[in-house]
């Protein structure tokens, strides 16, 4: 492919000038779709699928001048976010192909005047490795007129546009190709159920969404090739505008459905069915990732022509099998252990469904029902045949369904069980079950003990692992395939065979809380358990804490008793062994520091204590007895103390100590301004670290302001506002306002006396 030449924008000149005899406004576009193949070396092959309505009254593809196309198409490529393009391709002839519409239901009629032509492009473009994307774009006007969900939608365009990002240059990526054509006609009141997925080479992962289909172009046939003529040369750059969608409508809800269009993001699936008639702007895109990175957006821009198709009925049964006799599919209906049979009719659709009957050979008779769900009385055990005929005689509405009935014995299902109701051990279950088709004609047992186990056995032993009240449930199935089912609830309530609780043993310190895991089964809070700490309490919890005081050995004994009056009982001999603990405790002095006194003297006051380690906040530790620390931080300090006793247990204390900020400032009451080089400036002395919005301000006795500072170290000169003449000899009023470190206010007032 090569740029346009002039020549032939000269000729198109010449066809918008004839535009008035022409069909140039392609009010025809129904959907395209851009895609590429990487071929190495910056070289990659595009191909652009554009499809138009072969009813729409618009032009041909561009480009198919053998068919009265008005332009030679075109393609646009920018490189970034540049305005000025970098190449123009002119599009050659494309393969057109008239696509046949097909229905989800092969039953029903496709509505008339549904023609739709693909046209497709095949162009190759040099596109050197580049760090921005490029992006090629197609735009024409127009949609058709009679589009439902946009707004003017004969005078609304299309762009068609594929970026070709950066990483996917860098990897030489291809993009994905949509597998399927979507369905031109869709039926109100049938499923969509349409299969977006793509193919991608690369093996990239997908994922699937409903986007906005782009505008593009405009409606002026008088500048064709303008940015709002019906064929803008060049196509304009992006980014694009999204059409208008009208009414309730939006890229995510595009058509009226209930339940309402959705795609799968995962699987590329789309669903929902549409419940009003219309033509109908879809776009789908599929986003391409390679290690989480997006590498490509394809997107596919579609009008779906919804519409009220001519339906059929299908006669349908609920059936158990259906089979194949003589190329005649028969629903099978089993009955097993009753005569009289109960049919459920599923024909649909049934609002068109005028007359229906059941016809069933009985006894060499045919017998007739107009029931729609029909209870049909056979002599008894053997196999029947019969009809359901919907709408008789009634051409592409009519349908019957074939039936062969089966009249089996019954089965009633049975079981027993046996087990030692104080030791716990195996549940025997024993089958009681009789089959009508005779002995051995049982072929499987499908056991539920009630506790999530499961078995297969005929006659199965079961060990439960918790006591309760259980529904048993056995399913039995003979070789007819009937069913027999039968629940029994177990009470199970044996005794543990042996009590095991933990700890085994414990030596702790004193206090000691211990959890009594108790490890015997089955148990439950059914049971009764009597619990003796060997320190005088008792308790009667399953796994139950119990809190050691005092100091010593102790054995601890437990019986447990089952809702059916067993009972057991175990002793451990010095089970629990309690040291003693020593007690922390401190204080210290002063009772109050500060960053002008920040070291305090600390005093153990802990009981039975032989050793110490003092931690001081973040700033030291000691293991004195009876250390003192000097604090290098103001503010908040946890002093922790840990004491051990001569048998190695410990107690732990804190206590919160705060080393408060303190701002101290004071000043003076007189001063000398002769020059002299001493005492010349009136200001403050002090500690101001920390202290914040400081003013010092001075006036005169006629209450005129003469100095103002918010340095707490700057003097006053004697002269107002430190210029000009000398002030009078006499006295001045200071007040100096300030914040302390913690938000204290803080207001000093005294005289400044200058002396000459």
């Amino acid at each position: 492919m090569t740029k346009l030449s002039t020549s032939i924008k000269g000729l198109l000149t010449v066809i918008v000038f004839l535009a008035a005899m022409l069909p140039l406004q392609a009010a025809h576009i129904v959907g395209g779709t851009i895609n590429y193949v990487c071929n190495g070396a910056g070289k990659y092959t595009f191909t652009m699928k554009i499809y138009r309505d072969c009813y729409g009254g618009g032009a041909a593809f561009d480009s198919d001048f053998s068919n009265g196309a008005p332009f030679a198409g075109t393609v646009t490529i920018y490189l970034g976010n540049s305005t000025v393009p970098f190449d123009v391709i002119q599009l050659g002839t494309p393969t057109i192909t008239n696509i046949l519409p097909t229905l989800s239901n092969p039953c029903l009629i496709a509505p008339p005047n549904v023609c739709v032509e693909e046209g497709v492009y095949i162009f190759n473009l040099d596109l050197p490795v580049s760090t921005s994307s490029y992006h090629v774009i197609y735009q024409r006007c127009c949609r058709n007129g009679s589009i439902s969900n946009i707004v003017l939608p004969g005078e609304t365009g299309a762009t068609y546009y594929m970026e070709l990002t950066a990483k996917a240059q860098e990897v030489c990526n291809s993009s994905p190709t949509f597998n399927d054509f979507p369905p031109i006609a869709i039926c109100t009141g049938e499923p969509i159920d349409f299969n977006h997925a793509a193919t991608d080479p690369d093996g990239d992962v997908l994922v699937y969404e409903l986007c906005t289909p782009y505008d593009g172009g405009g409606n002026d046939q008088i500048n064709a090739t303008a940015p709002n003529g019906v064929a803008p040369d060049p196509d304009m750059p992006p980014p694009y505008s999204s059409v208008t969608f009208s009414g309730p409508y939006s890229f995510t809800n595009p058509l009226s459905a209930n339940p309402p269009v959705t795609i799968d993001p995962n699987t590329g699936f789309l669903t929902g069915v549409p419940n009003a008639s219309g033509q109908f702007v879809v776009c789908v895109a599929v986003k391409e990732y390679r290690n989480g990175v997006l590498l490509s957006v394809t997107r596919r821009d579609f009008q779906f022509n919804v519409a009220l198709c001519n339906p059929t009925v299908v006669a349908d049964v609920l059936e158990t099998d259906t089979v194949t006799l003589q190329e005649t599919q028969y629903y099978v209906v089993d009955a097993c252990g009753e005569s009289s049979v109960l049919f459920t009719n599923q024909s649909y659709q049934q609002q068109y469904i005028n007359n229906f009957r059941w016809e069933f050979d009985i006894n060499g008779a045919t017998e007739t029902f107009t029931d729609w769900n029909p209870t049909v009385d056979f002599p008894g055990v053997g196999t029947y045949y019969g009809l359901l005929v919907l709408n008789p005689g009634a051409a592409a509405c009519d349908d019957t369904a074939h039936i062969e009935v089966n009249v089996y014995p019954g089965i009633t299902a049975d079981f027993e069980f046996d087990y030692d109701t104080c030791v716990a051990g195996p549940v025997a279950f024993t089958d009681l079950t009789a089959a009508g088709a005779g002995v051995g004609s049982i072929d499987s047992w499908n056991w539920d003990f009630g506790d999530s186990k499961k078995s297969q056995e005929q006659d199965p032993l079961h060990t439960y692992e918790i006591p309760g009240d259980f529904d048993v449930h056995l399913l039995v199935r003979d070789s007819n395939n009937c069913t027999g089912v039968r629940t029994k609830t177990l009470p199970y309530y044996p005794i543990p065979q042996l009590l095991v609780v933990a700890p085994s043993e414990f030596i702790g310190c004193q206090p000691a809380e211990i959890f009594f895991d108790n490890l015997s089964t089955p148990v439950n809070e059914s049971y009764t358990l009597n619990w003796d700490f060997g320190d005088g309490a008792t308790g009667s919890d399953i796994s139950p804490i119990h809190v050691y005081n005092d100091i010593g050995t102790f054995t601890v004994s437990l019986e447990i008793i089952s809702p059916l009056g067993c009972q057991t009982d175990t002793t451990w001999n010095n089970l629990i062994t309690v040291l003693p603990s020593p007690v922390a405790d401190f204080s210290y002095t002063p009772s109050q520091l500060s960053n002008l006194i920040p070291t305090a003297q600390f005093t153990d006051e802990s009981t039975d204590a032989v050793k110490w380690r003092w931690t001081f906040g973040t700033s030291g530790i000691s293991i004195d007895q009876n250390p003192s620390h000097t604090f290098p931080d103001t503010g908040l300090q946890v002093i922790q103390l840990v004491v051990y006793h001569v048998s190695g247990c410990t107690d732990t204390i804190q206590k919160i100590l705060d080393v408060i900020p303190e701002v101290r400032y004071f000043l003076p009451n007189a001063f000398t301004p002769n020059g002299d080089g001493s005492n010349d400036g009136f200001r403050g002395n002090g500690m101001m670290e920390g202290a914040k919005d400081f003013t010092l301000r001075i006036w005169n006795r006629y209450g005129e302001q003469l100095f103002e500072t918010s340095d707490p170290f700057q003097a006053w000169n004697g002269r107002k506002n430190n210029t000009g003449d000398l002030s009078p000899q006499g006295v001045y009023v200071v007040v100096v306002t300030y914040t302390g470190p913690r938000g204290d206010k803080y207001t000093l007032r005294g005289y400044a006396t200058l002396i000459k």
